[in-house]
Parts: C-alpha cells; structure tokens; sequence
C-alpha cells in the first residue's frame, strides 16, 4: 500500500533545522535576537509595516482586539465557520461575539449579512480568510468607514494571499496570522499582528508580556494588563528560513490546487472551492460532500479515505453549534449557509511536497468511494 499522504506536512530545510541547532547552542532560546531578526523580514515582507511576533494567532487577534479598546459591553461581528480561536478571543477581552452568515460560494463571511447583524454596540469587524481565500476588502473596509468600526482581519490562513495585487497584511487596519504547524509559512506553533501605525507599538509590545515596560537601570513598571504571547528565538528562527520560501511554497500550492481541479470527478456531485488562483494561496483544498446521495457520513467517509492511507481533516464545525455557544443562545438553523458547509466540508491532502500523481490518487480514492456508496 502507498504511504500515508496526510492533509498537511511542513516543509522545512536543512538550513533550517542547523540553524535552529545554532540558536540552542546559543544559550539564548526566548525572546531575543531571533524574534528582533524574524520582525523586521516580516515587515520587510508586508511593505514596511510594524509586525509584532507572538506565540500563536489566537494572541494576535487577542492583542489586536485589545488594541482596538474592544471590551465588556461592546460587540465585534465574526463568521461561524472558522477555528473556535476567532470567537473565543472575543470572549476573552470580555466582549460579545455576534455571528454573521457565510456567502455560499466564497465561504467567508456575508457583508450583506455583517451589515444586517450591526447594533449600537457593535466596535469591530472580525473576519476570517478561510482556506487562504481573502474575504473582500474594499466592500470590508467601505463598510467598517460607513460605520466607523475597527476591523481585525483574522488572517490566519492567508500568510502570502492578496487582494486584487495587494499584500494581504500589507494594508489595511489589523492583520493577525498564525504560523501554526499546518500553515503556509510555520514556526512550529507562533503568528504575529501586522500594525496599521507605528505608535501602536508599545501598547502591543506591552500587552504581548505582561504589560512591563523594562529601564536602563534594571527598574521596570506595569500599567496595563498584558499576556504571555511572546514568541521564541527557537520558532523565530523556523520562521526566519520559511519566509524565505514562502513565495515558492504558495506557487507551489496554486499548482497542486489546478491539479485538483484538472483531476477531480465533476459529476460525483461534490462541490469544490471557488476556482481563484490570483488571490487564495490555497492553505487548504476543501470539497463538500454531496451527503445526500451517500449511505454514509462524513465520519465513515473520512474512515474509507483512512483506510487508503489517505488523511482527511474537517475545518470547521460551526462555531455558534458548540456547547459554550449554545449556552449564550445560538442554535441550530440561525446560519443555514454556514451549517450546511460544515456538516459536509472535507479538508483533503496539500502540502507543498506532494506531487501530481499524489492528487491523482486522492481524487481516484474519491471517485472510488463515492460511487461505491452512492444510494
């Protein structure tokens, strides 16, 4: 049997790895020259803009709301298909997470649908690139200038994607991503907060570790709550070798995700990502499984995929259907679009080192089980 072909699987180099041996040599693993070195290539990276590292991407939309005076008695509008981080956070600043129903064929957030979610508390726009596919920023930002609210771009997923030849993080107001260990560019586990404004920076800086501010005589003071979302010089230094490949990396991606769309079955009834290769840099490849027509779910489907040493992922289970969110009162029906992609989406194989062939038999696998268990 062929070997196992997981849905995600890092790429890192041999340079990489030696220098991460060098940093632990070092002596110095946390924060320290690393982190200073991966900030700026990033701001490099994003036009010159301030970058903060931190420990994951759930810190940057953290600190990003934080930034924002985002707090108790306000509300930040933020799609239901997405890591359960992009609500959570919300809640952690004391504020309330108000959902806004995906657009079918994008899969992000519906405009239409934020707008029509908006109140008198509402401070903010939270939305999210799912799978790479950045949402629309001009109607975004339009709508956050029609209603003067903030907006923290949960961009965890699109590190390298762009709207309409524009950077994404290179413009706009707040831009967090995560370098998670299936992302495009990975520091094992880390991300950072894309800055709109230099003077943003040392309340950021701040809140990144505990609100201390360090000096010169060894003194330090406190005068805000921070976290505990530094990075370390042993991620930072992973991050310093992927960013370098990053651009590769996601050229790569754009060609295994044309494969897909060359390969796949059209008239197996599943429904494919919208086919945009000038934008997304395809972090994942999600189909929709056509649940109607089959004698078996999603589970046993993933199961069958397993069982051909094939690995599956879901991204995601609506948020607003967990037992913390129905608890504050969602319930099943209230975001028909978002429910009914996340009750049939299924992450498949992509990784930059997979290869033509490797598409062909996931879609071949596919093809296979769909037509055995078509009723």
């Amino acid at each position: 049997m062929a070997d196992f072909l997981p849905f995600p699987r890092p790429a890192i180099d041999e340079e990489t790895i030696a220098g991460v041996a060098e940093v632990l040599r070092s002596g110095w693993i946390t924060s320290g020259p690393q982190v200073k070195a991966f900030e700026a290539a990033l701001s490099a990276y994003f036009g010159g803009r301030p970058v903060l590292a931190l420990n994951s991407g759930t810190a940057a939309l953290e600190v990003a709301l934080r930034l924002c005076g985002v707090g108790p008695g306000d509300e930040v509008i933020t799609a239901p298909l997405s890591w359960a981080a992009t609500a959570n956070v919300i809640l952690a600043v004391g504020a309330t997470p108000v959902f806004a129903d995906i657009h079918p064929a994008t899969r992000n957030i519906d405009l239409e649908c934020v707008e029509a979610a908006l109140t008198s508390r509402t401070r903010a726009i939270l939305p999210v690139d799912l799978a790479g596919l950045p949402v629309d920023r001009e109607r975004l930002y339009a709508l956050a200038e029609k209603h003067r609210l903030r907006v923290v771009e949960d961009a965890a997923q699109s590190m390298g994607a762009s709207w309409r030849g524009r950077r994404i993080g290179a413009f706009g107001d707040l831009t967090a991503i995560s370098f998670h260990a299936n992302k495009n560019l990975t520091t094992g586990e880390g991300g950072c907060l894309i800055l709109s404004d230099a003077a943003q920076r040392p309340l950021a800086e701040k809140l990144r570790l505990q609100g201390v501010v360090r000096f010169p005589d060894g003194t330090m003071d406190v005068d805000v709550a921070g976290g505990k979302f530094n990075l370390t010089d042993i991620a930072a230094r992973i991050g310093l070798g992927q960013l370098k490949q990053i651009d590769h990396f996601n050229a790569r991606r754009r060609e295994l995700a044309q494969d897909y769309f060359d390969c796949f079955d059209r008239s197996l009834g599943c429904e494919l990502p919208p086919e945009n290769f000038d934008d997304s840099n395809w972090h994942m490849f999600q189909i929709l499984l056509p649940l109607a027509r089959l004698r078996i779910g999603r589970g046993e489907f993933i199961d069958r995929m397993r069982q051909r040493n094939i690995g599956v992922g879901v991204h995601y289970p609506p948020i607003h259907l967990f037992t913390l969110y129905r608890d504050m009162g969602w319930r099943e029906g209230d975001f028909p679009h978002a429910e009914r992609v996340g009750r049939a989406i299924a992450t498949l194989p992509l990784f930059p080192a997979m290869t033509r062939k490797d598409v062909e038999r996931v879609c071949a696998a596919i093809t296979e089980i769909i037509n055995e268990t078509t009723r």
